[in-house]
Parts: C-alpha cells; structure tokens; sequence
C-alpha cells in the first residue's frame, strides 16, 4: 500500500474515532491495524467490539444509491451471512441509546 493510500486510511480511521468519541462512545483506533501481527481490525469500540474501516474514492458508490431514500441496507453473498449497511449518525443513535 503506497504512502497516500496509508494517511488516508488513517484520516478516516482517525476521522469516525472522533466522531464515536464526540457522541461519548468510547472508541481507541489499533495503533499500526493491519501492519502488526495480532492487530486485527481498526478500530475498538465500547470497549471489545473490533471495526474495521474501509476508505474508497468512488468504490462503494453503488451501496449509497441503494440506501438514498431509505434507513437502512441490507446485502448478502451466496453462502455468506447478511450485513448491514447504515448512515452513521443512525449508527451511532443506535450504539448510544438515543433513538
């Protein structure tokens, strides 16, 4: 992975670490995620939850046009589990019991 690619990476890492925080949702991002053996994921949340961040110039374009007029989107590969795809402020309405 080329040096850009790491800081921006970092900057939306760091970037929704804040946003967690702002909310008081306790959030650490992994010091050197993925570059370390034993750092899985990029971010802990409350406390054991692992996340990871995944940042694209225009690579996840299709899931905004599927979630536009709706909360949330679901998706599912064959013979995978369903995951669920939402707008973070609702995500974080969500983890801070501010429904």
């Amino acid at each position: 992975m080329g040096r850009l690619q790491q800081q921006k990476g970092y900057r939306g890492e760091n970037n929704l670490r804040k946003l967690f925080v702002n909310a008081n949702i306790e959030c650490i991002r992994v010091p050197l995620s993925g570059a370390a053996p034993g750092t899985d994921g990029d971010l802990i949340i409350n406390g054991g939850d692992k996340a990871e961040v995944k940042i694209r110039g225009n690579g996840f374009k299709q899931l905004y046009d599927w979630i536009s007029d709706n909360h949330y989107l679901f998706v599912k590969a064959d013979r995978k589990d369903y995951l669920a795809v939402m707008r973070i402020d609702d995500f974080i309405k969500l983890l801070s019991g501010n429904n």
